[in-house]
């Protein structure tokens, strides 16, 4: 349901060719460095890192929403239809759009990157399921999660290990690219050649929170001395239609869970608040609106605001255009707002690479196949494939 922002946001990127390349210093590094190639070596371990993607060009704007508005576990929107509409239009219009220099998402590169420097720390970690190779598994672009499956069976992967890189779970993002693995085997006659198992969540591993902390410290210390007390730091997550929130989804208690640990290690610094961005149609979605709080808090007289990008590690289109551009200058500069900065994603920090090593390493030594939070569906889930999905990977032997 996330995922329906960002469409938005490229419906209105290809109708605007608006560049993406405002924060400069992250995403042209992006591209200036190319990861290391992984080695030959047959893999034991496979890390399939799954994410939503991303376009890189205008050209691939088009099957990224195509895909995503065929997606079966979102068709039941209400939005669908208002959504399906805005595509059509906004690709008619995107015809005669160009991409500006930078304009590509860059979240595979940083992905290659995270990934780089997860396997290089596993095979000295964990000799003992070395040598380990990650492979990327977009819902959306390409390498697509069943392209990236058949990847790792052509190298005889034994172990794989399905990394959801969206740390905090919900059924519209990690529930889909986990639905996207299950229907991958269940349309095939023969089992799965390797021994399958998932780390589904991760909303409060400490070296995720000291991420996050550190970017947030950082970013403080950019602004004005005498203002640097004042600033409200608004953690922005993406929203969820409420019918999606009521149904049971865990993800607004774990963005929460993520938000007070990020907040205590940061000593409550400052004033905060959580916030939700990317709402798009009709409907009702869960709020505040990224955008409404940042009006309300200039109508209030604060006007210091720093923007974390909380439930995001990789620089995309919702941190890149939507908080940089539509409320850092756009919205900022309306409001009349005096310092409005937004902290730097993840990206290419190297203690990041160290939360995610130790991530699988801790699950490879656990001999768990999933969370035990994973097996409970929603209590009014109304996709039988979730049900399905969560056996799958219960039911993994992994010895």
């Amino acid at each position: 349901m996330a995922v329906l922002g960002s469409a938005g946001r490229l419906i209105q990127f290809a109708r605007s060719s608006v560049s993406l390349s405002v924060r400069s210093r992250s995403t042209a590094a992006a591209f200036a460095q190319t990861p290391d190639l992984q080695d030959n070596r047959k893999p034991k371990t496979g890390i399939l890192m799954l994410n939503m993607g991303g376009p890189e060009k205008l050209s691939d704007v088009h099957d990224f929403l195509r895909r995503l508005f065929m997606d079966t576990d979102l068709i039941q929107l209400p939005v669908q239809n208002s959504a399906r509409s805005s595509l059509d239009d906004g690709l008619q219009r995107s015809r005669s759009s160009t991409v500006r220099s930078g304009g590509g998402s860059p979240i595979k590169h940083w992905t290659s990157m995270q990934g780089e420097g997860m396997v290089k720390l596993l095979d000295e970690m964990s000799p003992d399921t070395a040598p380990h190779k990650f492979y990327i598994g977009f819902r959306y672009v390409h390498p697509l999660t069943e392209e990236a499956i058949e990847e790792m069976e052509k190298d005889g992967v034994e172990r794989a290990v399905a990394f959801t890189q969206y740390p905090q779970y919900s059924c519209s993002t990690t529930g889909s690219s986990l639905n996207a693995i299950y229907r991958y085997y269940s349309n095939r006659v023969d089992s799965p050649k390797m021994r399958w198992s998932v780390i589904d969540r991760w909303p409060t591993h400490p070296l995720l929170v000291e991420c996050f902390a550190e970017h947030v410290k950082n970013e403080l210390l950019k602004f004005p001395e005498d203002k640097r007390d004042d600033v409200v730091i608004l953690f922005s997550a993406h929203s969820l239609p409420m019918a999606v929130v009521n149904r049971g989804d865990p993800y607004p208690q774990e963005v929460g869970a993520t938000v007070q640990r990020v907040m205590e290690r940061l000593g409550h610094c400052n004033p905060y608040r959580l916030v939700w961005q990317s709402r798009v149609g009709p409907m009702q979605w869960l709020g505040p609106q990224t955008d409404d709080v940042i009006k309300g808090l200039c109508e209030r007289g604060k006007k210091n605001i720093l923007l974390v990008p909380i439930a995001f590690t990789s620089d995309h289109i919702e941190t890149l255009h939507e908080l940089d551009i539509e409320y850092g200058q756009v919205l900022g500069q309306e409001c009349g707002v005096e310092n409005i900065r937004r902290a730097e994603s993840l990206n290419g920090n190297p203690l990041f690479m160290q939360a995610l090593a130790d991530l699988v390493n801790s699950h490879l030594k656990s001999n768990m196949s999933c969370s035990r939070q994973l097996t409970l569906r929603c209590p009014m889930c109304t996709n039988p494939t979730c049900g399905e999905t969560k056996a799958f990977f219960a039911n993994q032997t992994l010895s």
